[in-house]
């Protein structure tokens, strides 16, 4: 069991939360900080230290924050909802991000459930996810998925979610996961990616081993903003399962 929190860390932790909320805004409305810095009037420096964990900022300031980005400064500062939600951890990436694997074990080091969700789509439509598509089409699909998340929501207070790598694409089905589950977005480069797909054996998701380096890119470049809104991110890219799950067990905590 993990010693609890010093006065220090809680501090820290604190810190770091309220920064990334300010940069996953940044990401999600496409805004650079120095457009930020402009907006609100506050030194591009100082939102440097603030998106980084170190900004020690006065309420006035961040007021300014909060006003040029459009929302409560209420939503910046809650700390009640990370609380609730960082009993579930989500794992979202796109294909070979090593959601699976990582996922496993983080599960298995924190004594929770591992859910895969695509495991739980096929237990919701009675098929394998590739006969769902066929059968019943992507509509249909993505409410098997919202259904699936909801049970698993509803069965489990605490988990280690692997979402399904398009989970993102629908905007009510994400709202949910990002609102229920502290999530962690396991990135990593085309490259790599591709590697590991490749390493799985199934090729089945893209158009054949020549393009699918290409259609990686293009989704990676279509998703990157969606990916960013997660709570922590995460760059598993030239790093063994082993020092990707020590720094994820050092993200969460």
């Amino acid at each position: 069991m993990n010693a609890p929190l010093t006065a220090p860390q809680q501090e820290h932790a604190y810190l770091s939360r309220l920064g990334e909320r300010v940069r996953a805004w940044r990401t999600e409305h496409g805004m650079t900080r120095k457009a930020l810095s402009l907006a609100c009037g506050v030194s591009e420096r100082y939102l440097a230290q603030l998106e980084s964990g170190r900004g020690n900022i006065s309420v006035l300031l961040l007021r300014k924050v909060a006003r040029a980005m459009g929302v409560a400064v209420e939503h910046l500062v809650r700390e009640e909802e990370s609380a609730a939600r960082s009993g579930r951890i989500a794992l979202i990436g796109l294909r070979g991000a090593g959601k699976s694997t990582l996922g496993g074990r983080l599960a298995h080091g924190l004594g929770l459930p591992f859910v895969e969700l695509d495991r739980e789509v096929e237990k919701e439509a009675g098929a394998e996810l590739g006969e769902v598509f066929a059968m019943y089409g992507q509509d249909a699909f993505r409410r098997f998925e919202r259904r699936a998340l909801q049970r698993v929501l509803h069965q489990n207070e605490r988990a280690v979610i692997a979402a399904g790598g398009s989970l993102v694409t629908d905007p009510d089905t994400y709202k949910l996961l990002l609102e229920r589950c502290l999530c962690v977005w396991l990135k990593a480069s085309p490259e790599e990616h591709m590697a590991r797909v490749i390493a799985q054996g199934d090729m089945r998701p893209f158009k054949g081993r020549s393009a699918a380096l290409d259609e990686i890119r293009r989704l990676l470049a279509e998703r990157e903003r969606l990916y960013g809104r997660a709570d922590v991110t995460l760059d598993t890219s030239g790093k063994s399962p082993r020092q990707s799950l020590a720094e994820i067990r050092k993200a969460i905590q």
